[in-house]
């Protein structure tokens, strides 16, 4: 088994590739892995093993149609976690989230196409469901995306289904809640606030602090990929839910704790545009068809995670300063 998987210098794709080395994924303790990975300010090598021998690497943007359809020949299958992600910066700018994210996936695809990689498995997000006051979502909801991020996620979503019914490709898609987990970039809400409280700085805390997130750690994502790469249906979309909703407030009150520090930290600053007020997702589908349950409880995960920055500042500080 040979897969390809894009993105992979990333925080999840990373994750699930040192786990599929380590012979985490039953089946797959052989598998070579073809990672390619733009590195971008959010790529970062250092979250790969400098060698493996069942491990190439390759430095490459996915929008590299001539790239891709010279790596594609002799891989089984694509996973594809490559994405522009932060919605802030999407905000500010969202030309390249439609570049990477729509062009990237559709120039995958093709090259699919071209080099007879039928197996594709993308994955995506719950943003692209918009926000939801009560309940959750299934995936027969209709995509309402509020932000260029979002938007641009559920157009891949769209282009990627797109594939399935025209070409027949074994296209699968993945829409997983907020995760969180060592080796996130420091510009997403969880090791932000870490960082942050580890540096003496205060946290900014949007509004009223009251948007609600489901939580899902980085492992347990990685696990139901796996899951839908090897028992997904074609044409299929499965929800990935933490089941831990809390607000930001709560997080941010939770990590102030686990951090010996204080809510004076906390600096009150002026709400995101479009900022979704509440995600949720019904992920019965996932649980029922392929036997998906998270394994990792959110005060344990959450600890572990501030306890693997306290641990690594060499790796966060070279990333977050870098990016600023």
């Amino acid at each position: 088994m040979r897969l390809l998987v894009t993105g992979a210098a990333g925080f999840i794709g990373a994750h699930y590739v040192r786990t599929m080395l380590d012979g985490g994924y039953p089946g797959y303790e052989g598998a070579r892995v073809t990672v390619l990975d733009k590195l971008t300010y959010a790529g970062n090598r250092a979250n790969l093993p400098p060698a493996h021998p069942r491990m190439d690497f390759v430095q490459g943007d996915v929008c590299d149609r001539a790239l891709v359809r010279e790596l594609l020949p002799g891989h089984d299958a694509v996973v594809h976690f490559a994405a522009e992600s932060h919605v802030d910066r999407s905000v500010s700018s969202g030309a390249a989230f439609v570049t990477t994210n729509v062009g990237g996936t559709q120039s995958l695809l093709e090259s699919c196409l071209d080099a007879g990689v039928e197996r594709f498995v993308h994955v995506s997000t719950d943003e692209v469901y918009g926000s939801i006051d009560e309940g959750s979502w299934d995936e027969n909801c209709p995509l309402l995306p509020n932000s260029p991020y979002a938007a641009s996620k559920a157009a891949s979503d769209l282009v990627a289904r797109s594939y399935r019914e025209t070409h027949g490709l074994d296209v699968s898609i993945t829409r997983c809640s907020n995760n969180y987990g060592p080796h996130q970039h420091p510009e997403k809400l969880i090791p932000r606030f870490i960082t942050h409280l580890l540096e003496g700085e205060q946290v900014p805390l949007y509004g009223d602090g009251l948007n609600r997130r489901e939580w899902l750690h980085v492992d347990d994502h990685c696990r139901a990929v796996q899951l839908v790469l090897t028992k997904g249906r074609a044409g299929e979309i499965y929800n990935v839910g933490g089941g831990e909703e809390r607000t930001n407030l709560a997080i941010t009150e939770l990590l102030v704790e686990l951090l010996g520090s204080d809510m004076s930290r906390v600096r009150w600053v002026e709400d995101r545009k479009g900022h979704d007020r509440r995600y949720a997702l019904d992920d019965s589908k996932a649980r029922e068809e392929l036997g998906y349950a998270p394994r990792v409880p959110f005060a344990r995960g959450l600890a572990d995670t501030v306890a693997w920055y306290r641990d690594n500042p060499e790796w966060w500080k070279a990333a977050k300063h870098r990016a600023l």
